[in-house]
This record gives C-alpha cells, sequence and structure tokens, in this order.
C-alpha cells in the first residue's frame, strides 16, 4: 500500500526544515567563533560586530521583506531567499579578514531577512486558523532544534574540514532546500496537485480582487507594543544563540567539543519550549474563545518564567547549576514564540506578512544592538556572566509591555478596532 501524505503536511515539514537550517546557518558562527577569532585576530567586541553583521539588512528587510512575500507570493521569495543565504554562508568560508567576514555575513541578512514574515504568509494560507499556534510553535521548535544540533556538528566539521569546510557543507545544504521549496510549494493551495478537497476544506478563503494597499500608518500604531515585545525577547535570544558557546568555553576553560556540548543542552530545551507555546496556547483559545488571554497568559509567563530562572546565577557559578538555570530560562523565553507569532495572523490576517515583519524589526533590532553591547562588555570587565544578567532587565520590559498588545481586536483598514476578545473571522 502506498503511502501518501497530505500536501498540506508536506508544506509545514518544508517550512519546518528552512526554519531548521536558517538557525544552524545564523549560529554555526557562534560555534565556529573561536576557531575564527585565533585564526583572525578579533577582539570580542569585533566578534561582536561580526555577530550583529547580518541584522542590519535583516532588519530592514523585515518590513520590506514582508511586503515582497505579499506581492510575490512565498514561492518564489522564499526560493531567492534561500539562494542569497546559501552563497552568503559559503562565502563566509573564504573569508580572511575582519572585513570580508562582515560583508558576508551582511549578505547573509539580505538572504534571511524576509524568510520568517513571508513564512508566515505561507502557513496563514496553508494552515487551518485554529492551528496557527501550533503551526508557528512547530516552526519555531526546529529552528531551535538547529539551534541545539549546530554546536555539536559543526564542532565536528571543524575538527574535519577546517571552520571554512564547515560553512561551505552548511550551504550546499542551504541550497538543496531553495530548489526542493521551489519545485514542490505553490501559493495557492488548490493549484498544488496534491491537495485534496478536504485539506481545502479545513483552510482559510484567499480574499479576491486587487491586493489591498498596506495601511502603514495605522498598522504600524497597532503593531508597536508587539514589536517593543519581541524586542525584549529577541535581546535574550541573541545573546544565547551567539555568546553561549564561548560563554562555556572561555568562563570554564572548555575546548570545542565540551563548550558545543554544553550549548547544544542548552538550546534543546528551547526545542520543547517552542512546541509546548504554541499547543498551550491553541489549546486555551479552543477552550474559552478569548484570544487576547490564549496569546498573553503564555508569553507572560514565559518572560516571568525566564526572568526567575536566571535568577540563581546571580550567586551560584557551579558550571552545572548555571547549565540548568541557562536551560530553564530558555525553555521560558521560547514559550513566547507560538503565541507571538501568531498575534500577527490575530490582527492583520489581510497584511499577515507585512505585520510580522514589522514584529520581527523587534528582534532584528536586537540582533544588532545586543551582540555589540555584549562584547563590549565583555572586553570592558572581563565578566561573561554580565550580558546574561543584563537580559534579566529586558525580560521584565517584555513581560510588561505584552498586556499593551491586543490580539483580540482585529485590525481594519478604517482604523476601527474589533473590541470584542472572542475568535473573529479574519477574513
Amino acid at each position: 500500500m502506498r503511502l501518501r501524505f497530505k500536501a498540506t503536511h508536506v508544506v509545514l515539514a518544508m517550512l519546518c526544515v528552512m526554519y531548521f537550517i536558517t538557525y544552524v546557518d545564523r549560529v554555526n558562527i557562534g560555534t565556529a567563533a573561536g576557531e575564527i577569532q585565533k585564526e583572525l585576530g578579533l577582539s570580542n567586541t569585533e566578534l561582536g560586530l561580526v555577530f550583529s553583521a547580518f541584522a542590519y539588512p535583516y532588519l530592514l528587510f523585515q518590513v520590506i521583506g514582508g511586503w515582497v512575500g505579499d506581492r510575490f507570493g512565498p514561492r518564489q521569495t522564499l526560493f531567492w531567499c534561500g539562494m542569497i543565504w546559501a552563497a552568503a554562508t559559503i562565502m563566509t568560508g573564504f573569508v580572511h579578514g575582519l572585513a570580508a567576514l562582515f560583508v558576508a555575513r551582511f549578505a547573509l541578512g539580505f538572504g534571511e531577512g524576509a524568510t520568517f514574515p513571508t513564512a508566515t504568509r505561507a502557513m496563514q494560507y496553508w494552515t487551518p486558523a485554529n492551528r496557527r499556534g501550533f503551526a508557528q510553535g512547530l516552526t519555531h521548535s526546529f529552528a531551535r532544534l538547529g539551534n541545539a544540533i549546530t554546536p555539536p556538528v559543526v564542532a565536528l566539521l571543524i575538527l574535519w574540514l577546517t571552520w571554512r569546510g564547515a560553512f561551505v557543507v552548511l550551504g550546499v545544504v542551504s541550497l538543496i532546500w531553495g530548489i526542493a521549496w521551489v519545485w514542490y510549494f505553490r501559493n495557492e493551495p488548490r493549484d498544488h496537485g496534491s491537495i485534496t478537497a478536504a485539506e481545502l476544506a479545513t483552510l482559510p478563503p484567499r480574499p479576491q480582487g486587487e491586493r489591498p494597499k498596506v495601511p502603514w500608518g495605522p498598522l504600524l500604531q497597532r503593531m508597536w507594543p508587539v514589536t517593543l515585545t519581541y524586542f525584549c525577547y529577541g535581546w535574550c535570544l541573541w545573546l544565547y544563540l551567539n555568546w553561549l558557546p564561548l560563554f562555556f568555553k572561555n568562563n570554564y576553560s572548555l575546548d570545542l567539543k565540551n563548550s558545543a556540548l554544553f550549548a547544544s543542552g542548552v538550546f534543546f530545551a528551547g526545542v520543547v519550549g517552542d512546541s509546548i507555546g504554541g499547543v498551550i496556547s491553541d489549546r486555551i483559545l479552543e477552550r474559552t474563545g478569548n484570544v487576547r488571554l490564549a496569546r498573553l497568559s503564555v508569553t507572560v509567563v514565559g518572560f516571568a518564567g525566564a526572568l526567575l530562572s536566571l535568577m540563581p546565577i546571580l550567586f551560584v557559578h557551579d558550571i552545572t547549576v548555571v547549565a540548568l538555570c541557562l536551560s530553564a530560562g530558555f525553555f521560558c523565553a521560547e514559550l513566547v514564540i507560538g503565541p507571538m507569532w501568531s498575534i500577527p495572523m490575530d490582527i492583520a490576517a489581510k497584511y499577515s506578512g507585512t505585520a510580522a515583519g514589522i514584529m520581527n524589526t523587534g528582534s532584528a533590532f536586537a540582533a544588532i544592538v545586543s551582540p555589540l553591547v555584549a562584547g563590549f562588555v565583555i572586553d570592558a570587565t572581563g565578566n561573561w556572566y554580565l550580558p546574561f544578567l543584563m537580559s534579566m532587565g529586558l525580560l521584565l520590559v517584555g513581560g510588561f509591555s505584552a498586556f499593551l498588545m491586543h490580539p483580540e481586536r482585529p485590525f481594519e483598514e478604517t482604523g476601527e478596532l474589533v473590541a470584542s476578545g472572542k475568535v473573529v473571522a479574519a477574513e
């Protein structure tokens, strides 16, 4: 008997792979940072500049990338994004100085800038409305799985092929994904040869007629609390992704292999947090019909839990205890991913790609500032704990700013808001 997979499940699986690969390409620089730093003679401040390089175009492309995804569709947008980030990853393996390394990572930002907003657009029409939190949580859990697997895999590739060969291998994998995506995916689910009528019946309808123009002013006004909240989350995320392997390597004098294993253990906690957060948010929505409760409850608990989990490292410096605290903190922080990435679809379904891009500018801006501040603080004080302690303040701000978000009020071009907290048909 021939096994047949649903087209909607295959598309979701391909998006999971994309999230996995993009975060592998982002985290590999952190794992290889020690070898790169030694060969190129970089300070921690210069390394922070390299970490932040991809975030400058990434920040720019959050809003523009969301618009591009809305304008040209996820099929072509994600294909060309994949080609660019693959080329940038391969290019990183051939750099011989700070400037070239900065340019290569800068190019990576051009490739990855539009990926998540465009993926949100793809999920908008390939996922039932009541499964959005699950889909966002699942795809982002694959991103964290990429985080978790990258340190030991890249460490082995470095031992086998040097850090330069590791970047080339990972870039080739990205090329393969891009080709597979453009071959299989279709912007319109009904145009896919393998989709069934039963699957189509579960999907939200596509709006007919001319594409609406984005009402930038009102949309930005609605989304700024979401962006601020996501900035606070992003500050902590990029601190973990960029500096964690070096934190274990330098603060506890571990070799490449052992520091990679400790970092991997912390990142695995994020995989679980991503999946659980989205599932819990959807369950609350199904049982109560209250969008605000479903999104904010998980988000606030995640920020509070992350803050409380990091507090013990103020007093205890045993490597096992610190690793457990960092793991718990990353788990709690990742709980917010599913509900947060569902909020742009809850608020502005017609402009979900653009709205998701506006939200993700918060994380992109954090990706610029967080590595630079961390590198400078480490060079100035020699204290590898301070950057993680500074993130506790951002977690507190994020927990409070979450209450300013209103996912229960669908955005309308007229600027009028639907004040009901119940589920409202998006389109």
